[in-house]
């Protein structure tokens, strides 16, 4: 007899989604993964600026396209050419890629988050835009007030950001995250009650523990990112409670939820 899981859409899923981020692996490797486990992963992010200086970087795209996984540029590409002027250059190359997603954010460079939201509309007109809130400064993000974080959200969406991704790099600090990778479960908590719909949010989650918390805090359809490709299969055994930490989250007679 088959188990009793919680329901996953297939792709391609409106919720649920999960973002895996290629920090310049090898092609071999990148390929072997995608093809394998593409149908587990709804976006690949080609970390910061690493499509710069990968290899056959045009044969990745093969790749993902092939597998029907969904791709876009790190956000920190996006303000590398803002910082020299080069928007229109930056709008040109993700054309050229076939992308039809690109992430605008400003957790580096001098850009008001008012002035992010205007790129975020200009944007709008050519692709599906991803927004990212949050500084990848830890003193930015840790004097950023909750009801700011909640402002900048809902001015992203307005603008047309179809998600807006919560900041906690790859190394899981930063962000929403604290210098030592705890999660700041306040601010996180002023986001879920503030009346944002949590399935326009996309959480960044490198870490087990992270992943294991937000799957138990708002579900299997959480939407995480972030993702390393060592971990897409044992994402998948958390969102359907397959490992311990979220064996009993959703068996019958227990809280669905924490």
């Amino acid at each position: 007899m088959s188990l009793l899981l919680p329901d996953r859409p297939l792709k391609p899923r409106a919720t649920g989604l999960t973002m895996v981020i290629d920090n310049g692996v090898p092609l071999g490797r990148f390929t072997d993964v995608v093809e394998s486990q593409g149908e587990l992963v709804d976006f690949i992010k080609f970390g910061w600026g690493t499509s710069v200086v990968t290899p056959n970087f045009a044969r990745k795209l093969d790749v993902v396209k092939s597998a029907g996984v969904k791709f876009y540029l790190g956000g920190t590409l996006f303000e590398k050419y803002l910082h020299q002027d080069r928007f229109d250059d930056f709008r040109a190359l993700c054309a050229s890629y076939g992308a039809e997603y690109v992430e605008v954010s400003n957790g580096t460079i001098d850009l008001t988050d008012s002035e992010k939201v205007d790129f975020v509309k200009r944007l709008s007109d050519d692709f599906l835009v991803i927004s990212e809130v949050g500084s990848k400064n830890q003193e930015r993000s840790e004097n950023m007030a909750p009801n700011r974080w909640v402002e900048y959200i809902r001015a992203d969406l307005g603008a047309g950001a179809v998600l807006v991704t919560l900041e906690t790099r790859e190394s899981g600090r930063g962000g929403i995250c604290r210098p030592n990778g705890e999660l700041r479960f306040g601010l996180v908590e002023e986001i879920l009650t503030s009346g944002i719909e949590p399935g326009s949010l996309l959480f960044e989650a490198p870490s087990t523990d992270l992943q294991n918390y937000f799957v138990r805090r708002l579900g299997p359809q959480v939407n995480l990112g972030n993702i390393s490709m060592d971990d897409i299969v044992g994402l998948e055994t958390i969102r359907l409670g397959l490992r311990s930490e979220t064996l009993l989250a959703f068996e019958a007679g227990v809280p669905e939820f924490i």
